[in-house]
């Protein structure tokens, strides 16, 4: 069974940013996750609290995580571009990482594939 690495960010924004956060990463930085070869598994505001957000990667191991991070947050793009439109708007950042086989993130990717259907409605 193939497994990945899968980073789980969880985000407290401040107070009323929420909307404007996940405009941010929808338009600007997921893109660029994605420019940069990062899998982007899901994201969004969570369904109880639209200041409350999450943001889930994966990665090959752990050694690839950190080397693929390294340089997305050390690139041009990254620094002038979202990066400090995201970061004034997060209060608390918590981050997990956990081994999950390759079946279970597809199943992760389609919940959200319908989520994010449903809120473009």
């Amino acid at each position: 069974m193939v497994s990945k690495l899968v980073e789980i960010l969880q985000y407290r924004l401040k107070p009323g940013t929420g909307e404007s956060f996940h405009q941010i990463m929808r338009d600007i930085s997921v893109p660029l996750h994605y420019q940069q070869g990062i899998d982007v598994i899901a994201f969004g505001c969570s369904r109880h609290d639209a200041d409350s957000y999450y943001l889930l990667r994966a990665f090959e191991s752990e050694a690839q995580m950190q080397s693929v991070l390294e340089d997305f947050y050390a690139s041009e793009a990254w620094q002038r571009g979202p990066r400090e439109k995201v970061i004034e708007r997060i209060e608390i950042s918590l981050k997990s990482l956990l081994l999950l086989p390759k079946s279970a993130i597809d199943e992760i990717r389609k919940g959200f594939e319908v989520s994010e259907r449903e809120y473009q409605l």
